[in-house]
């Protein structure tokens, strides 16, 4: 990654709305779950366009590309890549970096048990429910809010079906390291990572 603003924050380029994609429905008839990633990086403009597929702003500054319950907006994403891990700022489109380094080894899981073909991935964006946003965690709202999370993963599986990117939802991830390192409280939990790159 490169443009780096204040030597931590990325501004990316905005989305690209109108790229060449398949259609929903050739989109659902051949998505499938990739686990053997090509060492090819992904531009700035992909990863623009992918975190806006995830979760970006969409018809105005009010609404984003995944629906949430009351609108909380309550999924907060994370990119890690080998050079560091950011937060993408979903209204302004910027990536600010939370820690320089690579980190995505976290993302692969734990001693006990790992996946390291997720090392392989240039990318991969890391889904935190933050119930401090939603502003409960009485049982029918950490039902809503796990929703949500699925629902942006899903986003992300048919955006890289679409264009031809390669990914796979994953629920294995090393919490405890994950919460550290993102200094994140006990009502903010890491649910779900997508690996993203190209197919090997």
């Amino acid at each position: 990654m490169t443009q780096i603003i204040n030597a931590q924050d990325i501004k990316l380029p905005a989305p690209n709305k109108k790229q060449k994609s398949a259609t929903v429905v050739e989109t659902l008839e051949q998505r499938h779950s990739v686990r053997s990633y090509s060492n090819k990086e992904l531009s700035l403009q992909e990863i623009s366009n992918l975190c806006w597929a995830a979760c970006g702003q969409a018809r105005d500054n009010q609404h984003i590309t995944a629906p949430t319950a009351r609108n909380k907006q309550e999924i907060r994403l994370f990119v890690f890549d080998s050079k560091g891990v950011y937060e993408y700022m979903k209204f302004d489109n910027v990536l600010k970096q939370v820690k320089q380094g690579d980190y995505r080894n976290l993302i692969a899981g734990t001693a006990e048990f790992k996946q390291d073909f997720v090392l392989d991935a240039p990318v991969s964006l890391l889904m935190v429910a933050d119930f401090d946003i939603f502003g409960s965690k009485e049982q029918h709202a950490m039902e809503m809010v796990l929703v949500d999370v699925g629902i942006v993963c899903q986003n992300i599986n048919l955006y890289c079906q679409a264009v031809g990117l390669a990914t796979v939802p994953r629920g294995t991830h090393d919490i405890e390291g994950l919460k550290k390192l993102l200094n994140l409280n006990d009502n903010q939990y890491p649910v779900m990572n997508n690996p993203v790159g190209y197919e090997k």
